[in-house]
């Protein structure tokens, strides 16, 4: 059975280009950029050719002095519990309640240790409140906040107004911090553009290597660290740097934005075919977040009168692989509190499946998948 791998909002392919790299990189011996012989000063070559290209495809400048900067970590989740964590110190904390678990999971903690934390409403389809956000941003005018909101959601895709939100930001002299990692390489991202305090990202979410991811921070932020031990990177996130990993995540974000307008389409283009489809099929299924903007690849459906576990384990069966939520809740696959927070009824949260394409599917595929789909969905409703 030929394998259709729909799951790619979980983690992707990495790039053939990406693994050729990483060896080579690997090959050139011990990498520690620490070190002050030759072996170190390949390594922090490396580096510094990383952070230049990532710096290049956020349309941010990586060499000024006291300007933006990268700190390398060794997953998005770090990323965000570092800035979070390491940023928020007394100040309220305002995040949404679709977060990503590592972003409402250090949420919950800091209220559980007395810090002050605001949950922000979504609508129906999954956008944020800007009218809440700035309701809660003018009561706590006499503390600067840090406002933590995803770029796209990881479950329905969702994309939320970023621009809007750093306006008020702005206004109310908060800090905003913006996990980014479902749509780095995906989207378009300009950081010239638009005023962020940070932003996270991780390399296997456009086809680089899991085990590393990064926080960009605007000029003059600083954070403090949430692991001691070692003064690499500024004493911000001690420890060896992964350098092959590093190298390898750079080298497949700058692919993946070079792709990114063929891209595009492309899995926009495969998304609709899968939704229309089964939507012709089953007129009573219900798209999440269809109504608003959303990110090319990612689509939440919630096929009524099944349910989602076994669905998900049916259709793992038949050789399509996608999930039920967060990849970080997957293995005991709760039911979504994103869709809870939509105020979406019982029998769609317990129904939603997501699916996820990348630059690697194909029309074929996808045409395979509607077939299994309808079939594992017509027995089940049964």
């Amino acid at each position: 059975m030929t394998l259709i791998y729909l799951d790619n909002a979980a983690t992707t392919q990495i790039d053939p280009e990406v693994i050729s790299l990483i060896t080579k990189v690997m090959a050139d011996g011990p990498l520690n950029a620490s070190s002050l012989h030759s072996c170190g000063r390949i390594a922090r070559n490396y580096l510094e050719l990383a952070t230049d290209q990532i710096g290049r495809c956020l349309n941010s400048k990586m060499d000024e002095p006291g300007g933006a900067r990268l700190v390398f970590t060794g997953s998005g989740t770090e990323a965000n519990n570092l800035v979070i964590r390491g940023m928020c110190k007394k100040n309220p904390l305002i995040i949404s309640r679709i977060e990503h678990p590592s972003v409402i999971g250090v949420g919950q903690w800091l209220e559980r240790t007395g810090q002050k934390v605001h949950w922000l409403e979504v609508d129906s389809i999954g956008r944020v409140s800007t009218e809440h956000l700035e309701s809660l941003l003018q009561s706590d005018t006499n503390l600067s906040s840090l406002v933590s909101i995803m770029w796209a959601n990881n479950e329905t895709g969702v994309l939320q107004p970023i621009d809007r939100i750093s306006e008020l930001c702005r206004k109310y002299n908060a800090k905003l911090h913006v996990d980014a990692t479902q749509c780095v390489g995906k989207i378009p991202i300009d950081l010239e553009k638009i005023s962020l305090t940070s932003m996270s990202f991780t390399g296997h979410k456009f086809h680089g290597p899991a085990g590393v991811g990064g926080v960009w921070l605007s000029g003059g932020e600083t954070l403090d660290p949430i692991m001691y031990g070692g003064e690499q990177q500024l004493e911000t996130r001690p420890g060896t740097e992964p350098v092959a990993l590093i190298a390898g995540m750079a080298f497949a974000l700058e692919i993946a934005c070079e792709r990114i307008p063929e891209t595009l389409v492309q899995c926009s283009n495969l998304r609709d075919r899968l939704e229309n489809c089964l939507k012709e099929m089953f007129p009573d299924i219900v798209i999440q977040g269809s109504k608003t903007s959303r990110l090319p690849g990612t689509s939440c459906i919630s096929f009524l009168g099944a349910d989602r576990q076994s669905m998900l384990m049916a259709l793992d069966l038949e050789g399509v692989s996608c999930s039920s939520g967060s990849a970080c809740s997957s293995g005991s696959s709760p039911p979504s509190h994103v869709l809870h927070a939509m105020r979406r009824s019982k029998s769609e949260i317990n129904s939603a499946i997501r699916f996820a394409v990348s630059r690697f599917s194909t029309l074929s595929e996808i045409e395979s998948a509607v077939e299994k789909i309808s079939k594992v969905y017509r027995r089940l409703k049964k």
